[in-house]
């Protein structure tokens, strides 16, 4: 992809993002975009060949952003993120997704419209280019807590991966289905879902 340098760069990005972030992908439209940023087309067409390219770029960016801020973290963090319990690693993916989100709300409000558009081509587009693959990701995890003893072994292993990742991607259509991000809130939340998740809701000890 050619090197986006240019005058207005800045402007033009922070259109698209202002666009893409409120509008699915298929509604969003380039020329609102161009002229909000105050740009010609011609200039445009001169760094980006189209609008999926566009959109390519600024998810991109957004992705490179979030982990810039995820290697900003503690060691301690970092090494409880990179080493810890199934549990404890995707309760700290989703608190800093939740601080990611309160510091650079347009790049939350973007992801959750990329979420959206999981049946669009866009959406494996944007999984191939980043080279995501989020579902042999879960399966190693699942596999390795399985392995650690950290997840009953009584389970069928396709019924944990179904459900597991139905539940880990589940927070925020659940708790912040309006796309605002209230951080004091969602880590409440976020405490009490991967308790329900990791240790249920049976009351073991009986009695009212």
């Amino acid at each position: 992809m050619r090197e986006k340098i240019f005058e207005r760069k800045n402007e033009l990005l922070k259109a698209a993002l202002d666009e893409f972030s409120s509008k699915s992908y298929d509604i969003a439209s380039l020329n609102m975009i161009i002229k909000n940023a105050k740009i010609s087309k011609g200039t445009f067409y001169y760094h980006f060949a189209d609008k999926e390219e566009l959109y390519l770029y600024l998810v991109k960016s957004a992705f490179y952003e979030k982990w810039d801020f995820i290697n900003g973290k503690s060691q301690t963090e970092q090494d409880l993120f990179n080493n810890g319990t199934i549990f404890e690693k995707f309760k700290l993916q989703s608190k800093f997704g939740a601080e990611f989100a309160s510091k650079y709300p347009l790049y939350y409000k973007l992801g959750n419209m990329l979420s959206k558009e999981n049946s669009h081509p866009i959406y494996e587009k944007v999984k191939l280019d980043l080279n995501i693959d989020t579902h042999n990701i879960l399966n190693s995890m699942i596999d390795e807590a399985i392995s650690k003893g950290e997840i009953r072994n009584d389970f069928p292993r396709d019924f944990l991966v179904k459900t597991l990742s139905y539940l880990f991607s589940s927070f925020d259509r659940i708790f912040n289905s309006n796309d605002e991000c209230d951080l004091d809130d969602t880590l409440s939340n976020l405490d009490m879902y991967f308790d329900l998740i990791q240790n249920g809701i049976e009351n073991k000890k009986g009695g009212i």
